[in-house]
């Protein structure tokens, strides 16, 4: 199973789900495309996320989005759980897209980056 956390407004989303959709990689396996606004990830699957990308959670939030200012995340004290969290609760931060086969995933900026997981 193949799944793609996905943000069809976003132009680097779309470019690896396309990427994704005609890997050979795909061919035989399911695709699960999670449009992660309409249906957010729980703080369990973020964890999850977290470990399977190996990256710091830092890695996975947009800071560039207002909601990173307003709830103060740029604070180096702020735990990975309260990180987690946030994102948990403002799924708009969540950086995309994140491709995942497996027990690997890949944040696919730029799209590219798909084809390590695939």
């Amino acid at each position: 199973m193949i799944t793609v956390y996905h943000n069809p407004r976003c132009s680097k989303s779309r470019e690896a789900l396309a990427l994704v959709e005609g890997s050979p990689a795909v061919g035989g396996s399911d695709l699960q495309i999670i449009e992660y606004l309409k249906t957010p990830p729980t703080l369990a699957d973020l964890k999850r996320l977290h470990k399977l990308l190996g990256v710091p959670v830092r890695e996975m939030i947009r800071s560039n989005e207002a909601e990173y200012a307003e709830l103060g995340l740029a604070d180096a004290a702020m735990t990975d759980d309260a990180l987690l969290a946030a994102v948990a609760a403002h799924p708009k931060l969540l950086q995309r897209p994140i491709v995942v086969n497996g027990d690997k995933a890949v944040i696919a900026r730029p799209p590219e980056l798909a084809n390590d997981v695939l």
